[in-house]
């Protein structure tokens, strides 16, 4: 820790002494701050701690506000005042001031005072910037060139599987699903259709074959309990009776194992199964990622049942980066037979969160391409 103090009071003086190794710099008045904080370098990893004792208010104010535009992120202004009106420290935060200690404050209570501040701070930034987020001008240029490219090249592709869809079954030629992208953004997600027209009715009739799910269900019936001769609570559905404790093991279950994949999916067509192979049935993507709904490359945008139950604080930091048409996790396991499992996937996602730019994106892409004939679905 590094002090500054502006008064005069030798008590204050000595207790910076014993809080630091460093000696305190004491100065008169709060004048010259402005000067003094921009031209002195101060160590990053040390936060820096500067008292003012609490003399003309206003002149203090206008004072400590023009303070704090110089001032870095891990400096921190406290003012030294025995009495301060609810409106003043009001005027007091607002200028700057991160915190206002009695004059007789004890060393111990300061010195966790101290400690306490920028542990705060971190948590405040992070609060912050999980709050939303935004898409850098490079990558936004980025996805409109490169789809707007692919569309033009493609589109004798796109019209004849469109025609080759149309041929095989009736229904329509893209399917439009809900999905949740980037700070939990729904958006119509768009594929060419691949599946009879009835897939998503027939969903829970094939979920025993979900590669990711095991068979934990949450509504499987139990022997009702009388309430009279039993201490546990029993929850009551349409057509299910389960403990509470059972029903909170099973969510829990359910949670770690929320991605929906089914092998050898008796939904798919035969078109379906051709499209999916070599991924041109999401090529329709190349519009979302047109029109902002997502990017080239990013966490791929999950549909609304897989989506909510994965809004935990450990995974939260999905939704804070880029959705994409391909990401980590597709690149991972592509080419090969193995399966990734869903927590894998989860983290893979959390790890692009953290460390994706523009020439990691250039990667993934090359990886993409690299890996296109592929064995496994993804």
């Amino acid at each position: 820790m590094e002090f500054v103090y502006f008064g005069k009071n030798p008590v204050w003086i000595n207790q910076f002494t014993d809080l630091s190794d460093t000696e305190p710099i004491v100065l008169d008045t709060l004048s010259a701050s402005c000067n003094f904080v921009s031209t002195h370098k101060f160590t990053d990893k040390n936060p820096l701690f500067l008292f003012l004792e609490s003399e003309d208010t206003d002149n203090n104010i206008k004072k400590l506000k023009a303070l704090k535009k110089e001032m870095a992120e891990n400096q921190y202004i406290i003012l030294i005042s025995s009495q301060v009106s609810a409106q003043l420290v009001s005027n007091y935060i607002s200028s700057g001031v991160s915190e206002i200690v009695d004059a007789n404050i004890p060393k111990e209570t300061l010195q966790q005072i101290l400690s306490l501040l920028p542990r705060l701070k971190k948590t405040e930034y992070k609060q912050d910037s999980t709050q939303a987020f935004h898409l850098p001008f490079w990558k936004r240029l980025f996805d409109i060139l490169a789809s707007g490219s692919a569309l033009l090249i493609l589109s004798p592709l796109l019209i004849l599987t469109a025609l080759a869809i149309r041929l095989e079954s009736k229904g329509p030629i893209i399917y439009t699903s809900k999905r949740v992208g980037t700070n939990y953004k729904i958006f119509g997600f768009l594929k060419f259709r691949s599946m009879y027209v009835d897939a998503d009715k027939r969903l829970d009739e094939f979920k025993k074959n979900n590669q990711y799910q095991d068979t934990t269900s949450l509504t499987k019936k139990i022997y009702y309990q009388d309430p009279d001769k039993s201490e546990k609570v029993v929850l009551v559905g349409d057509d299910f009776r389960l403990t509470e404790e059972e029903y909170l093991a099973r969510r829990k279950k359910l949670k770690a194992n929320n991605f929906v994949k089914i092998q050898n999916d008796p939904r798919v067509t035969r078109v379906g199964r051709i499209i999916r192979k070599y991924s041109i049935d999401e090529l329709p993507q190349l519009i979302n990622i047109l029109k902002g709904d997502m990017s080239v490359v990013g966490n791929r945008p999950l549909p609304l049942y897989e989506a909510e139950l994965l809004t935990s604080d450990e995974y939260i930091e999905r939704y804070m980066a880029p959705s994409g048409l391909t990401g980590l996790w597709q690149v991972e396991k592509r080419g090969t037979e193995g399966i990734l499992s869903a927590e894998e996937r989860k983290q893979l996602d959390i790890q692009y969160a953290q460390k994706f730019s523009f020439w990691f994106d250039m990667k993934l892409i090359f990886r993409t391409f690299t890996a296109f004939i592929q064995k496994e679905n993804v």
